[in-house]
């Protein structure tokens, strides 16, 4: 299956183990709950996917690469103890608790968490002396004589043994203990999410255009060459941090990340004609309404290639508007449920202490879910944001010394008005550059197939989609709906086609059902 299949039947497996009956125990015995083992090739996302799903469920995260651990830190160090037995004193090795375990429960003491999930990657590349421990961890859910926590779903991933010369092959009676879910690369499901990301718009482009070399591992004269998910989303956010330093990326620095020359080659040079495109046909010109005519006919001549380019430039400048608008949208929401509960408290305590206490809260809140692994980098930037303007209305009303609730709420709804003034702005420019580009494309290629690959590419955007839910867009309405209409006006054709082949057969046959 697809890293987003695995995904929501990790999902499944945790809501499943964490279900309980009208007695409060889980449904499913712990010694019935099967850790998870996800097998799959390097690169395609086995980490992330434990990240969302812990943030998107609300429970907490413990990762650990297991290659990185010895037997002692593992398992916990021996210490002997004295125990009676039948009246006679003996001395027994006990064990130090696991350093892992330890991570669990103190997961669980500072956020309060009581159920998560233990995530141990590169399970099959063990040491020879750690192995036993892990396949026992598996089997038993035990380092030496510490057990992990009820509510804890572990997920052990691995590579296959093509793609890792280290790995060991688990035994019949380890993988009788386990739920095996074994994953592929999947360009499409990959693209989604790096919509959804934000991704560089040079990188997902061209894998738009050569979809054969997102995901390739081979082995040659000159030794392992490989291009993976991994590598071009870790490339990307290198290009985004190169363009605001005003660097370029050369085909030397691709290669330190797709580390294969012929993609990297190809890539570099690429990039070179995205930037060409940006100045050549002026993306900015063209959102704003001001391109010239020349632009226009020069793309309509264009190769297929380059129009695909010069679309997926115009489709990432609206997504990052979009995605910009949507933010602040988030921004004032989270502001607005703040200032709500500022309002109910500014008349027991001076206004000052309660936007304090919202600021702590806020933090706190921050804290817990940076330690319990669920937090993303867009959520954590708007919670900062969010803590940044809170304390910018703290130090305003200091400023001001508005002392008294009225006056305090007067000013803070003055600041956050310039918030909500904020997110119309954005929403007005970006639907402005939204028309603005489907009339460019409208001038340049008429009612044709790359109309339809620019109305697929909005809608499938998360970014875009959003926007035009939330502020619509007529031009875009209208290319769907005629969209749609070719759609069904071709599947009535074909259903038409079908049942006059039907006729044919039965006529060739002489109407006879004892014929067929």
């Amino acid at each position: 299956m697809n890293i987003k299949q695995a995904k929501q039947e990790i999902t499944n497996t945790l809501r499943a183990y964490l279900a309980r009956d009208e007695l409060g125990n889980y449904l499913i015995p712990s010694i019935r709950q099967r850790p998870v083992l996800l097998m799959g090739p390097p690169g395609v996302g086995k980490t992330q996917i434990m990240e969302q799903i812990a943030a998107e469920t609300g429970v907490g995260l413990v990762a650990y690469t297991i290659t990185h651990h010895t037997r002692q830190s593992a398992i916990g160090l021996p210490f002997i103890e004295k125990r009676i037995y039948g009246g006679e004193e003996f001395s027994v090795t006990e064990y130090t608790m696991s350093e892992i375990l330890a991570s669990v429960y103190r997961l669980m003491e500072s956020t309060g968490l009581k159920e998560g999930i233990l995530f141990l990657d590169e399970i099959n590349c063990v040491s020879e002396t750690l192995a036993p421990m892990m396949l026992q961890f598996l089997q038993c859910k035990t380092f030496g004589n510490q057990k992990l926590p009820e509510g804890w779903l572990i997920v052990a991933a691995g590579n296959p043994p093509e793609y890792n010369r280290s790995v060991r092959e688990f035994d019949v009676v380890t993988l009788d203990r386990v739920k095996r879910i074994d994953v592929e690369e999947d360009f499409a499901v990959w693209k989604e999410y790096a919509r959804r990301k934000g991704l560089h718009g040079a990188v997902v482009s061209y894998l738009d255009i050569k979809k054969e070399n997102f995901y390739r591992i081979e082995t040659t004269a000159d030794g392992l060459q490989f291009a993976t998910a991994r590598g071009w989303e870790d490339l990307s956010e290198l290009l985004f941090a190169y363009e605001k330093l005003g660097l370029r990326a050369d085909r030397e620095v691709v290669g330190q990340y797709i580390q294969m020359p012929r993609i990297a080659k190809d890539f570099a040079n690429y990039l070179e004609l995205y930037y060409k495109y940006q100045k050549t046909y002026h993306v900015e010109a063209i959102l704003q309404g001001t391109w010239e005519t020349i632009t226009s006919l020069e793309l309509r001549e264009a190769p297929f290639d380059e129009k695909l380019s010069v679309m997926g430039l115009v489709v990432a400048r609206l997504s990052e508007m979009a995605r910009n608008t949507r933010r602040q949208d988030a921004l004032a929401e989270t502001l607005h449920g703040d200032l709500t509960v500022f309002k109910e408290q500014i008349a027991q305590a001076a206004p000052t202490d309660v936007l304090a206490n919202l600021i702590w809260k806020r933090r706190e809140k921050m804290r817990q879910a940076k330690e319990a692994g669920q937090q993303d980098k867009e959520r954590r930037d708007l919670d900062q944001r969010a803590v940044n303007l809170l304390e910018d209305y703290k130090a305003g009303l200091v400023r001001e010394d508005a002392a008294d609730a009225g006056t305090a709420m007067d000013l803070v709804r003055t600041w956050f008005a310039q918030e909500v003034e904020r997110r119309k702005a954005l929403g007005t420019e970006t639907g402005k550059a939204f028309d603005n580009a489907f009339r460019f494309l409208e001038q340049t290629f008429g009612d044709s197939q790359e109309l339809v690959l620019f109305v697929t590419e909005i809608t499938a955007g998360y970014d875009t989609s959003w926007f035009v839910e939330n502020f619509g867009c007529d031009a875009y309405f209208r290319h769907n709906r005629e969209l749609l209409f070719d759609d069904t006006r071709h599947r009535i054709r074909e259903e038409i086609a079908a049942a006059k082949a039907a006729e044919r057969e039965d006529q060739n046959h002489g109407g006879d059902p004892e014929n067929h």
